[in-house]
């Protein structure tokens, strides 16, 4: 059995149902696919807002609910969901180490098999807009059963080794061209690319100051580049020859004005909706 998550609801937060389907003898198709294929990356506007962990300043963090929100909402054509590894090779979206800052639980995330991840819930943090539930936190696998191939996900691997994992997952749905890999380390990049994925490289400020870029423009599909970076930094990642330069995390349009006038086609935010009611002056 396969469980897929589907919208009961949105009035102030959304209500969430599971809808127990039978597996299908090939790979998981999305429904909403009907006789075409999944949406890819070559479908993407010249400038790109992705939803950072869904729009974390706008809905709970790498929640499905958040997630629906940010989908429905349209407000960002990539939603980024951070993912990790439970100790039974189950890949879950979570971003810290441990359960502590985002859930009514406690200790490390690796620790947990999936019956004990089942058990967990998120804890929407103070002051978000709307009204939230307490709610599971999803599996890679329902989030790309629910969303893969109607908008662009970015799924970053904080455990390099989920690679093949994830890999697995994007392959069977045929989705390796509308699925990011990102990490923080060239060679993990260089392997998501070397496994036929789209691999998306993330760098600090720190990282920029030293940072060689146009030695990754034969592996790297999205650079992401700390938008607090110096000019000069921004500008040698514009010119490295990768094709597309996303500059995070941004949260104000003054922000992403800056990244947009130095040449970053696209920007990381956790605020997706502040920006697509504030128009750009970024050039």
């Amino acid at each position: 059995m396969v469980t897929r998550t589907v919208l009961t609801g949105l009035s102030g937060f959304m209500s969430l149902a599971t809808l127990a389907l039978a597996a299908p003898a090939g790979p998981l198709t999305p429904l909403e696919w009907g006789g075409g294929g999944p949406l890819t990356v070559e479908a993407l506007p010249r400038v790109t807002y992705t939803a950072h962990r869904g729009g974390a300043l706008e809905v709970p963090e790498n929640s499905m609910s958040g997630l629906v929100a940010a989908y429905q909402r349209g407000t960002a054509q990539v939603i980024d969901v951070d993912t990790r590894i439970l100790r039974d090779g189950t890949l879950v979206a979570m971003h810290d180490e441990t359960l502590d800052r985002t859930t009514t639980s406690k200790g490390p995330v690796r620790s947990l098999t999936l019956s004990q991840w089942r058990k967990v819930r998120l804890r929407p943090r103070a002051g978000l807009p709307g009204s939230w539930r307490a709610e599971r936190p999803p599996t890679v696998a329902e989030i790309l059963d629910r969303f893969g191939g109607r908008i662009v996900l970015m799924l970053e691997a904080k455990d390099p080794r989920s690679l093949r994992t994830l890999g697995s997952l994007i392959r069977a749905r045929g989705l390796t061209r509308s699925v990011f890999v990102n990490s923080n380390e060239p060679r993990v990049a260089a392997r998501a690319h070397g496994m036929g994925l789209l691999a998306q490289l993330w760098r600090s400020k720190a990282q920029m100051r030293t940072d060689r870029p146009a030695l990754w423009a034969g592996f790297v599909d999205v650079l992401d580049v700390d938008h607090k970076a110096r000019d000069l930094d921004l500008l040698r990642a514009v010119h490295s020859g990768v094709p597309r330069v996303w500059a995070h995390t941004v949260t104000t349009p003054r922000q992403r004005d800056r990244a947009l006038r130095l040449g970053c086609n696209g920007v990381i935010t956790d605020a997706p909706g502040l920006l697509a009611r504030t128009p750009s002056k970024g050039g």
